[in-house]
C-alpha cells in the first residue's frame, strides 16, 4: 500500500504505467561516482522507485563539494561519499536496496563490483576514469549512461554495446591525456544529472527513445540544448574490435 501511494504520481497523467513501475522496482542501476552528478542521479533514480543501487566512490565528503553536491550533508564532512549517500537514500525511500563500495576502480578491481548489473551510470569527474568505464561497458555488454559536466556546459548519450557507437567515437580518446578536473555550477550538474536519470527511466521501462548515437549537449549560457548525430567509428579503438573481447 505504501508503495503504491509513494509511486502514484508517476503513473498519473500519461505518467509511466504499472508494468514500467514494476520494472524499476525490480532494476539493479550501478552509478559510478557520488559526486555532483551522482548525487542528480540518486536523488532522481530513488523518486522514481528504481529497487536497488550500487554506488562506487572512493572519495570523502569535502566542504568544497557542497556548490553542487545536493545529497551530502554538512554533519558528513570526512566520511565517506558512498556512506553519506546510502545515509540520503534510506532517509528519503527505505525501500530502495543500497550496496556500495568506497573505492577508486581501476583495471584489476572492477569485476566483481559490476556482477549483477546491467546498466551503468557514469558520474565520474575525469575524462580518464570514463575513458576506462567506456572500455569496461564495451567489454562486458553493460549498457552505459554517459554524463559530463565543465562550468555551464554538459552532455549526455547512451551507449550500448554492438548497438551504437561508443565514448570513443564521440571523442577521441587523446594519446596523451592531460586530465582537466571537471568543475561545474550546480544548475548544470543538475540539469544533465536528471536527464542522465532519465535515460535510466527510458532503457528500463522501454518508454519512449534514448539518446543512441546521438549526443546531447547543454550550453548553460544561452539555456540551449544540441542534439549531435554520431556512429560507430569503424576505426574506433575501443569498440571497432568489439567481438576479439
Amino acid at each position: 500500500m505504501a508503495q503504491s501511494i509513494r509511486y502514484k504520481r508517476n503513473l498519473e497523467q500519461n505518467g509511466i504505467t504499472q508494468e514500467a513501475q514494476e520494472k524499476l522496482l525490480n532494476a539493479r542501476v550501478l552509478i559510478m561516482g557520488a559526486g555532483g552528478l551522482g548525487s542528480g542521479v540518486i536523488m532522481n533514480l530513488a523518486a522514481l522507485g528504481v529497487g536497488q543501487i550500487k554506488i562506487i566512490d572512493g572519495d570523502i565528503v569535502e566542504e568544497s563539494n557542497f556548490n553542487r553536491q545536493i545529497i551530502h550533508k554538512y554533519k558528513n564532512i570526512g566520511r565517506a561519499k558512498v556512506i553519506s549517500a546510502k545515509d540520503w537514500v534510506q532517509e528519503y525511500n527505505p525501500d530502495i536496496k543500497v550496496e556500495l563500495d568506497k573505492i577508486k576502480i581501476n583495471e584489476l578491481n572492477y569485476f566483481n563490483i559490476i556482477q549483477g548489473y546491467d546498466i551503468i551510470v557514469d558520474c565520474f569527474d575525469s575524462y580518464e576514469a570514463k575513458y576506462m568505464l567506456n572500455e569496461i561497458a564495451l567489454r562486458h555488454k553493460k549498457v552505459l549512461i554517459h554524463g559530463a559536466t565543465q562550468g555551464f556546459y554538459g552532455q549526455v548519450t547512451t551507449i550500448i554495446p554492438d548497438k551504437t557507437g561508443c565514448l570513443e567515437c564521440v571523442i577521441q580518446k587523446p594519446k596523451n591525456l592531460k586530465e582537466v578536473p571537471l568543475a561545474s555550477l550546480s544548475p548544470v550538474v543538475n540539469t544533465i544529472s536528471a536527464l542522465q536519470a532519465q535515460e535510466v527511466l527510458k532503457v528500463i521501462s522501454e518508454i519512449g527513445t534514448p539518446l543512441l548515437n546521438k549526443l546531447l549537449v547543454f550550453d548553460g549560457t544561452t539555456t540551449e540544448f544540441k542534439t549531435l548525430n554520431y556512429s560507430k567509428n569503424t576505426a574506433c579503438a575501443a569498440c571497432s574490435n568489439l567481438n576479439s573481447f
